[in-house]
């Protein structure tokens, strides 16, 4: 609408300077200030995460839902199929199920869970993050009808979008698409598999019958998706081509898959094939600068450095030499993210006031992909006494730590705009998010049917603010020169998925335990002073 995305701007030309505190030599090295935050701030910004994962709940919403405006959904999905679909998320701002980012997403929690629960349970959160991975691994179990078929995804992209309606009031096609042996889905196999697997870990010591079944499923989804090897977009198609494409292809999936199982079992044969299989898989050859739901490759490479640094000694040399290969493309994408890859254009590029950007498309993915990965290799580092060599020079774990907490501060309003853009933290966030349900009046409140394109007519298009706010949410975020137009219309940047969320759960965890510890240990120091 005209005029719209002028009034919504939010530029670094609209407000006052912000001053700068101390800044730490690295952080000038790296090319950021950073920003100091009391241990509520990340605090806060970890329990409003969890609280997305509640808003984006698809199927009949349990008796202590904290999102009161949204109401029960897709209650029939699968009906057509003979198959209970019912649950699991919505992947954004519209309504179809998504197989392959839902499972990254589920991935995502239980990793940042495995890294960082006990942080997690301190800051009081535990019962809302085992809730948020089960809510996802609870529909993996019903769309895992048998060994070789797994219902990747419920309701058609195209379809989807034509209409603006609350999820309550679906109209538009709730067809489920699978794969099979003859329809192979090996992306989406092996992601659903790493989530299981991952997931498995998390519930071992809450759940021991739980965590056995998840590591079933797990172990079959991987073996299925390695025995029939294929892309799920080619056997899905149009419903999600344009949507969900794999890139990458399903290599990166399968390595992934097996060091999950790997490290939730301790099996060496799936060691075994992320070794024999490093080569033809791309797990040593692809040396990347980007994370995401589709690319997996540096998340399994970090993994595989994991493996390298805590049982090095105790490997064979074969094994050995291999995960060094692993390590080694683990470092390119870690040295990239801190600018410290030399001066081959290799480094992630940088918006002017320090945000990694990758791309305009929700580029807050990719630098959500990259704090985490940023701060488990920092605790990996610290636990081993190891450094992290790049062709510029070598970093401690405490110099990719502070890196990371930047781009944190960056995300929760230490920016130009002086913009959150995790809704619902802080005093400024985007409040036009591109999201059927929170723009639309809540179901609650008003249960007069909204149709298809009544909902473009009626809210969509309005200027005003969303009636509900989609708190935890975090959305695509600025430009490559630190802009944002907060309309509804402008959904490469007012568009949040579950996957960007997911990403920054543990990190929220892990920073809220170190400033309450710092700030605990200033406190004694300051009483002993007195």
């Amino acid at each position: 609408m005209e005029g719209e995305e002028d009034r919504g701007r939010i530029s670094k030309k609209h407000v006052a300077g912000f001053a700068i505190p101390w800044v730490p030599l690295i952080l000038i090295l790296l090319g950021f200030p950073p920003a100091s935050r009391a241990a509520s701030d990340y605090r806060d910004a970890l329990s409003k995460s969890l609280l997305y994962f509640e808003a984006q709940r698809s199927g009949r919403l349990p008796h202590d839902q904290r999102i009161a405006w949204r109401g029960n959904s897709g209650l029939t999905d699968g009906l057509e199929q003979g198959v209970d679909l019912v649950g699991g998320y919505y992947d954004a701002g519209d309504h179809v199920k998504f197989g392959l980012p839902m499972a990254f997403t589920i991935t995502m929690l239980s990793w940042s869970m495995v890294e960082y629960g006990d942080g997690v349970a301190e800051a009081g959160e535990l019962k809302h993050a085992l809730e948020a991975i089960k809510w996802g691994t609870d529909y993996f179990i019903k769309a895992h009808t048998q060994p070789n078929v797994f219902w990747a995804q419920v309701g058609d992209g195209d379809t989807d979008h034509y209409c603006w309606q609350r999820p309550e009031d679906m109209t538009t096609s709730r067809q489920a698409y699978k794969i099979d042996a003859e329809h192979p889905g090996s992306e989406v196999a092996g992601e659903t598999a790493a989530a299981m697997a991952a997931a498995s870990m998390v519930f071992q010591g809450i759940n021991p019958h739980y965590s056995h079944v998840l590591l079933h499923h797990a172990q079959e989804l991987f073996a299925f998706g390695d025995e029939h090897r294929g892309k799920y977009d080619d056997s899905i198609g149009a419903a999600v081509k344009s949507f969900y494409p794999s890139v990458s292809g399903y290599a990166d999936e399968l390595l992934w898959a097996a060091l999950w199982l790997h490290r939730a079992t301790g099996r060496e044969e799936y060691l075994d094939y992320v070794i024999r299989n490093a080569d033809e898989l791309n797990g040593t050859t692809w040396a990347i600068s980007e994370f995401s739901w589709d690319i997996k490759y540096a998340g399994l490479q970090i993994l595989a450095s994991k493996l390298l640094m805590e049982k090095g000694k105790d490997l064979q040399a074969e094994k050995k030499t291999v995960l060094e290969e692993y390590r080694s493309k683990a470092e390119h994408y870690l040295c990239s993210c801190l600018n410290m890859n030399g001066e081959d254009g290799s480094n992630v590029h940088r918006t002017p006031a320090g945000l990694l950007f990758v791309r305009h498309w929700n580029n807050m993915q990719y630098v959500a992909g990259a704090v985490f990965l940023l701060t488990v290799y920092s605790d990996y580092l610290a636990a081993s006494n190891q450094r992290l060599h790049c062709p510029r020079g070598s970093l401690g774990s405490r110099d990719l730590l502070a890196f990371a907490k930047s781009q944190v501060d960056y995300i929760l309003g230490a920016n130009p705009a002086g913009v959150s853009y995790l809704v619902g933290h802080g005093a400024r966030y985007p409040t036009r998010v591109h999201h059927r349900a929170a723009s639309s009046v809540s179901y609650k409140a008003d249960k007069s049917f909204i149709g298809c394109s009544q909902g473009y007519d009626e809210w969509y298009g309005r200027r005003s603010e969303n009636p509900n706010v989609l708190v935890g949410a975090l959305v695509g975020g600025p430009d490559d020169i630190d802009e944002f137009s907060d309309a509804r219309g402008n959904h490469m940047q007012t568009e949040a998925c579950t996957y960007n969320t997911a990403l920054m759960v543990g990190v929220f965890a892990k920073l809220s335990e170190l400033e309450g510890r710092s700030s605990r240990k200033l406190h004694h120091t300051n009483s002993i002073l007195s």
